[in-house]
């Protein structure tokens, strides 16, 4: 199931909240071999974690972490604004209607359909919260991913070649693409709003996470 959690609540889930550490952990550092920096109990974490973003979270039967991802809005700090204005032609993005998604996890041990999960949760927070895209950080492998999926994003900017290569995205959500993505993940569009409900109810007020 999809479990939406923000940073002040993965305390109540302490299983889930440590295997998605250490899984951001395998994923970037052993098996991507990206510079992040790794701590002692083998979780990931950086400075985009001590502002409370929201986490998107498949959870497992067994209650582990399956995969994740990592929202945060572009009124506050950000990642692609911090660090990649470069591929954006220098323009920051500062929009209470564009949140910033990172850290895409999928673990080794995960079940099929976990990546086009995620994505369909992303669908439910663009229509829960209003928000009219995403924007993101996405290296080479991401695009197949994206593809096989049917949840493509506008690529704004790239720098680098193959399988080196990182680029920003922006997403925007569409029906057609929300019933094909759910197709993908197995999960009918009833049960992905009925968890999205479980956590945030018919009507969402956006949490001020921008002033963490």
């Amino acid at each position: 199931m999809i479990r939406y959690l923000y940073g002040d609540q993965l305390a109540k889930y302490p299983r889930l909240a440590r295997t998605m550490f250490e899984g951001r952990a395998d994923q970037f550092k052993t098996r991507l071999g990206w510079d992040v920096a790794v701590n002692a109990d083998g979780q990931e974490r950086d400075e985009y974690d001590d502002l409370n973003p929201l986490y998107v979270i498949w959870e497992t039967a067994s209650g582990a972490h399956g995969g994740s991802m990592r929202f945060l809005p572009t009124t506050g700090r950000t990642m692609v604004n911090d660090h990649f204005v470069n591929l954006t032609d220098g323009v920051p993005f500062q929009s209470p209607f564009i949140w910033e998604c990172t850290r895409f996890c999928l673990s080794r041990h995960g079940e099929p359909g976990t990546a086009a999960a995620l994505m369909l949760a992303g669908g439910e927070i663009m229509q829960g919260f209003g928000i009219k895209h995403f924007v993101g950080v996405f290296d080479a492998r991401m695009v197949r991913i994206y593809n096989r999926i049917g949840a493509a994003p506008h690529v704004l900017g790239t720098q680098g070649e193959g399988r080196q290569s990182i680029s920003v995205g922006l997403w925007e959500f569409s029906e057609a693409a929300q019933i094909r993505v759910s197709r993908v993940a197995g999960i009918p569009l009833q049960a992905s709003r009925g968890w999205f409900e479980a956590s945030f109810g018919d009507v969402v007020p956006q949490r001020d996470v921008s002033a963490a």
